[in-house]
């Protein structure tokens, strides 16, 4: 844990650079570990993702488990809900672009996808903040993740205060694996928020990492992946 009292900055109401897009799916169920099919299926849909740094790709969750479902094992299948979305975060510009995604059909290891009503959400400055996936060197224990952290957003002139490392996890994509662990920064002011919200942390922003998305609290980043403002609504 990391933990430092600042005073805040709450001069900022929501980002101007990016914004939160909800797609409905009408998809019964998906493979646990898809993050690299996924991408793909969007580039072959939208080419244009490929060459914008500032996508974020959420990997597809189901139900949070605080209504009773754990996401199952890596090998397994996702039965999801009518109530699923799909969601990318897209700079500002692309909305109109990302729009034509709806009506199309995504092929997700087998499984098709469809895309249905796309919704926006602004990227609102909340105090606490929580990424699922960030990658990890290999061999980084939980202090020399949070240093790097800390490093990496002092480097940007962002100063974090509160920093909880939560479930470490691993993935596969495109035959390599992926390690990397849960990240909660809380108590931001509202132009850090934004600030991380738009840039996010370390690599691989396609296959679902280093995303940031509001988070209720403290406890629950140690309990489960999948209690997130996104988790299957």
């Amino acid at each position: 844990m990391f933990w430092q009292e600042d005073d805040k900055k709450n001069d900022i109401d929501t980002s101007e650079k990016v914004v939160d897009l909800h797609y409905k799916i009408d998809c019964k169920q998906i493979p646990t570990c898809h993050a690299w099919e996924l991408s793909q299926a969007l580039y072959q849909a939208m080419p244009w993702i490929k060459d914008e740094p500032e996508v974020g790709v959420h990997q597809i969750h189901g139900a949070a488990s605080g209504n009773g479902w754990e996401r199952p094992p890596d090998g397994e299948l996702i039965h999801l809900s009518k109530r699923t979305r799909m969601h990318l975060r897209v700079p500002i510009a692309r909305i109109e672009d990302a729009a034509e995604l709806v009506g199309k059909t995504l092929d997700i290891s087998g499984h098709s996808v469809d895309i249905g009503k796309m919704t926006t959400k602004s990227i609102d400055p909340f105090s606490t903040i929580f990424s699922r996936y960030i990658v990890v060197s290999e061999g980084m224990t939980e202090d020399d993740f949070l240093q790097w952290v800390v490093d990496d957003l002092k480097s940007r002139g962002l100063q974090p205060r509160k920093l909880l490392c939560g479930m470490g996890h691993e993935f596969e994509a495109d035959g390599k694996k992926i390690e990397t662990r849960s990240l909660m920064v809380a108590d931001l002011d509202k132009a850090t928020s934004v600030a991380l919200q738009e840039v996010g942390i370390g690599p691989h922003r396609h296959l679902g990492c280093g995303i940031f998305v509001p988070h209720k609290g403290i406890k629950a980043v140690g309990e489960t992946e999948d209690k997130s403002h996104f988790s299957g609504s």
